[in-house]
């Protein structure tokens, strides 16, 4: 079976490993459409010989729904893919370019959604989801929540399967890197965060349980968004500036670099009225790399963490300063957190585990 993927996080070399996987497959033959650049970051990877990349320009770049792709139709007349594999959202303008290419071209179109709450979009993204929830093959959902969203809006839940994320588990490890610890000045117990530096991350909480710890600690902030000058003004406000270090957004490749450099990662997540925590990747990459998670109780994260890691109350600064006042005074949990969540990730999360999931819906749709 010819299959086509359009991902723009493809543009980063860490997450090719589920195709890889696919491509491995006798009967499978693979190939990507990747933007030549999606916001600051370059196409890392440019050859594969596994599967065919085709980098391209894309229009609105950086922005998640209304992004699409110049060119597109050339690549499927060509290529006549049996299936196009669109790992964007059902109200994504991508997404119904897909679709609409994959009914000209006699292709079967699977999409994949991360969203968990149930929204009504304004015109013209509330006919561009009805078009393409009717006239999609098959959908893959992160999680049972976003599954249910999906059948709430009318998608047939007999085409609908549940997949969660990956990571590759030999690239997110465990490493002894001392020396850029050191380089990074990082020399008490490390708390860290990667992500948007965003209100709904919570990051502003993570500072306030930060300052309300009796030990010295290090918090390492790696990422960058509207909160950057905030931080900044609020950690002298709250007296901890030399404990803190920002580093700006990283390439996907050096995140296991950073998540090493950590004793625990903080994912303090809350909801608003228009989002949850849909999965928090970060969560397993963290406990891949054998990291103690600490996570709110918004979304998905409780699910992800399972019993191999923390969970506070959202928003609550006091919690999340005693979950942080645990781990950092139990070195027994911290080694026992480290090897369950290794092993949950290995059991629940691995790239090879989501290809074989992904396998079988390529199989129920060419059947």
């Amino acid at each position: 079976m010819k299959v086509l993927v359009i991902w723009k996080a493809l543009v980063s070399e860490v997450y090719h490993k589920r195709f890889k996987e696919l491509a491995r497959l006798k009967d499978v033959e693979l190939a990507i459409i990747v933007p030549v650049k999606w916001q600051k970051t370059r196409l890392e990877k440019k050859y594969c010989n596994e599967y065919k990349i085709i980098p391209r320009k894309v229009i609105f770049n950086g922005f998640n729904h209304f992004h699409w792709y110049p060119g597109l139709a050339e690549v499927v007349r060509q290529i006549r893919p049996d299936i196009i594999h669109i790992e964007e959202e059902h109200y994504s303008l991508v997404t119904h370019q897909a679709i609409r290419l994959a009914k000209r071209y006699n292709a079967k179109c699977l999409f994949v959604s991360l969203q968990n709450i149930y929204k009504v979009y304004p015109f013209p993204f509330s006919w561009i989801e009805r078009y393409n929830l009717r006239n999609a093959d098959y959908a893959v959902a992160a999680s049972e929540e976003i599954r249910d969203v999906l059948v709430r809006k009318g998608f047939d839940k007999d085409r609908l399967l549940v997949i969660p994320y990956g990571v590759d588990h030999l690239i997110y490890r465990r490493m002894e890197i001392p020396e850029f610890k050191s380089k990074l000045r990082l020399d008490n117990f490390t708390i860290g965060y990667i992500g948007r530096l965003v209100k709904e991350k919570g990051v502003m909480d993570l500072l306030r349980a930060v300052s309300l710890l009796k030990c010295k600690v290090n918090l390492l902030l790696v990422g960058d968004g509207e909160l950057r000058n905030k931080i900044t003004v609020e950690e002298r406000r709250l007296g901890i500036s030399g404990q803190i270090r920002i580093v700006d957004t990283i390439p996907s490749s050096r995140v296991p670099e950073y998540l090493n450099c950590m004793d625990c990662l903080v994912l303090p997540s809350r909801t608003t009225k228009k989002w949850k925590e849909q999965f928090g990747r970060v969560l397993i990459e963290a406990m891949a790399c054998e990291v103690p998670v600490i996570g709110s109780d918004s979304g998905e994260i409780p699910d992800v963490i399972g019993d191999s890691g923390l969970i506070f109350r959202e928003g609550d600064v006091d919690d999340l300063a005693s979950k942080l006042e645990i781990l950092i005074n139990s070195k027994d949990m911290r080694v026992e957190l480290s090897r369950k969540s290794r092993q949950r990730v290995l059991n629940n999360f691995t790239q090879e585990k989501v290809a074989k999931e992904t396998y079988k819906i390529y199989q129920k749709m060419m059947s």
